[in-house]
């Protein structure tokens, strides 16, 4: 039997999240058990748990996208992954449970050097923001990155990623608190987003405005970003943790010459395998030589991961949010 948090039915509140426990067959062929140590907390889950994502999975479900373990078992035709193995999990639910089995091809050796924590934090982030500022973005050495939502886990690895590609990073932000995180991060240039942004970032910019806007908020911010962008520029939709999908005329990419450009990393990966692999071998390969540094602003344990979610969901948690087991 394995602990679980459990989503029975759809609700805003996270009032049908419940710890159940779980019976867990031995791994399939292809399969290993990890028993984990920690699961990170991402948007996705948040709008999963209340029906709001364009994923969906069937009732009952675990949330948790990404998660970080130890090997206990291996299944038949397992041959590169051993027990005792300490190992990073990727999927696109269920990792938040005291013990998993999973594809042994979707696992990969922890960083020795990263907490358990933390090599739960990297692997939808940094996937994210790689998809997005290397394959969609093109983002180049001297170019403006600005970075909307930064201090939010999918945020500050744009913001990491950009300043790790030579670009020059503006990160914005809702608090001071988060602002000065970003600074201390290396961010060369922060914003209080709440009070506008265009002027600041065309000041910055000496008018020209960004070359590549990151954006997973959507909304007004998606609006003003239409009017801070360079001639040429990228505008990366991420998502809408604002809550409203924003529109957009035409004429506006006509006449200021930008790019708005759609945004999803794991369909990415499953529509272009040998680019998927690319991806995340380069984050992997990033993770182990050190230069992937999760922020975790909140841990908690697994009795409490409702906690987590509604902290995410009132924008209190600056990078990631983590259960542990």
């Amino acid at each position: 039997m394995s602990r679980a948090l459990v989503c029975d039915a759809l609700a805003d509140d996270f009032s049908t999240l419940k710890i159940e426990e779980l019976a867990l067959p031995s791994p399939g062929t292809g399969e290993v058990r990890v028993r984990m140590r920690a699961a990170a907390l991402n948007f996705p889950d948040v709008l999963m748990t209340q029906g709001k994502y364009q994923l969906k999975p069937p009732l009952p479900f675990v949330p948790g996208m990404e998660g970080a373990g130890d090997v206990v078992a291996v299944g038949p035709r397992v041959s590169d992954v051993r027990v005792g193995d300490a190992v990073v999990v990727a999927s696109r639910f269920g990792m938040m449970a005291e013990e998993v089995n999973v594809p042994a091809a979707t696992v990969r050796p922890k960083a020795a050097a990263m907490t358990w924590a933390e090599a739960a934090s990297y692997p939808a982030a940094w996937l994210t923001a790689y998809v997005a500022l290397v394959r969609r973005g093109l983002l180049q050495r001297g170019e403006t990155l600005l970075v909307h939502g930064a201090a939010g886990g999918v945020g500050m690895a744009a913001v990491d990623l950009g300043l790790l590609l030579g670009a020059t990073v503006i990160a914005t932000a809702g608090a001071d608190d988060k602002l000065a995180v970003l600074k201390a991060r290396g961010a060369h240039h922060v914003i209080d987003y709440r009070r506008g942004f265009r002027n600041e970032v065309k000041r910055i910019t000496h008018d020209r405005g960004a070359d590549v806007i990151y954006d997973p908020v959507g909304g007004d911010v998606f609006d003003e970003s239409v009017r801070s962008i360079a001639f040429d520029g990228r505008l990366l939709v991420i998502g809408f943790t604002s809550g409203r999908i924003p529109t957009i005329g035409v004429n506006m990419p006509l006449i200021k010459g930008f790019s708005v450009v759609g945004v999803r990393a794991g369909e990415y990966g499953r529509q272009f395998p040998d680019k998927g692999r690319e991806n995340i071998a380069a984050i992997e390969q990033l993770a182990h030589e050190g230069m992937v540094r999760p922020h975790v602003g909140l841990s908690v344990k697994l009795d409490h991961a409702v906690e987590a979610f509604r902290a995410m969901a009132e924008r209190r948690v600056i990078g990631k949010a983590v259960v542990t087991f």
